[in-house]
């Protein structure tokens, strides 16, 4: 399962304490990572990065996180499964990419991104994942989520301190954390029984909708979520190219796309 949490906040001159509040964020996450954790801050940006590990893939420890990608641009933590990492990893060797550290879905993430960048290596991911990624030449933070939500992603503002986790008891363990109740977000949940995407139980909190990335460049940047994949656009590409197969073909094209469609009636309700 893992868990991921950070922040981003003004520098700090003690890293120690970075890393202290990094390490109690994401204590808060060991039931979904009880195999290993991991943190990462960096005093001058004011980034902290922490990790719980669910170890699936690549049991050894070249699969820890936060992970670095090769030429140090890039810093990943990152929740889920990328189930075609192996696809991913036969053609960035094809186009250069080696000298591997190990065999996790994470490396070849981090590779993907320094390859084709954030929009163009999510758009070859075919998996159920939640990640933060910090630029460290750009200096901006990208979160995201698969494209039905599998994996939960939460994000808000303390003041001018961003914090963001894969659930809001990692996000309230941070010493700045003061955020009150939503009163249109418990309005939501007595009228559906659960509140729905991006609308949180605490003010200036949102849960990151589904198929989407959001940019942050300073701490205080309130961005908004941008579309990296439509299941609208998905369905009309389907229309225009209808399927011309036999008919066995066709029925198990049928039997697929029902069970897909109860899976996205299931993405909509859910919160």
């Amino acid at each position: 399962m893992c868990g991921i949490t950070g922040f981003w906040q003004a520098p700090e001159k003690d890293q120690a304490t970075q890393q202290n509040i990094l390490t109690h964020m994401s204590d808060q996450l060991y039931h979904r990572g009880p195999d290993a954790g991991g943190t990462w801050s960096d005093p001058e940006s004011g980034i902290g990065l922490g990790h719980r590990r669910l170890s699936i893939v690549d049991l050894s420890p070249g699969g820890h996180q936060p992970m670095h990608s090769k030429g140090d641009r890039y810093a990943l933590v990152f929740n889920g499964e990328i189930y075609n990492y192996q696809e991913i990893r036969q053609q960035l060797e094809s186009l250069g990419h080696g000298g591997w550290r190990g065999t996790s879905d994470t490396e070849v993430m981090l590779a993907a991104f320094s390859q084709w960048g954030v929009e163009g290596a999510l758009g070859k991911f075919n998996g159920m994942f939640a990640f933060a990624l910090w630029d460290k030449q750009t200096r901006k933070l990208f979160l995201s989520r698969d494209r039905l939500g599998e994996k939960p992603l939460y994000y808000g503002w303390c003041g001018n301190t961003l914090l963001f986790g894969s659930e809001l008891k990692a996000l309230k363990a941070h010493p700045e954390f003061d955020a009150a109740i939503d009163r249109n977000a418990v309005t939501l949940f007595l009228r559906f029984n659960y509140i729905p995407a991006p609308h949180c139980i605490y003010q200036g909190f949102y849960k990151l909708p589904p198929g989407t990335v959001i940019c942050f460049e300073a701490p205080h940047h309130r961005a908004e979520p941008e579309a990296y994949w439509s299941f609208k656009a998905v369905a009309e590409a389907g229309i225009a190219a209808p399927w011309e197969g036999s008919d066995q073909e066709r029925s198990l094209r049928f039997l697929i796309c029902s069970r897909m469609r109860l899976i996205c009636e299931w993405w909509r309700m859910c919160p």
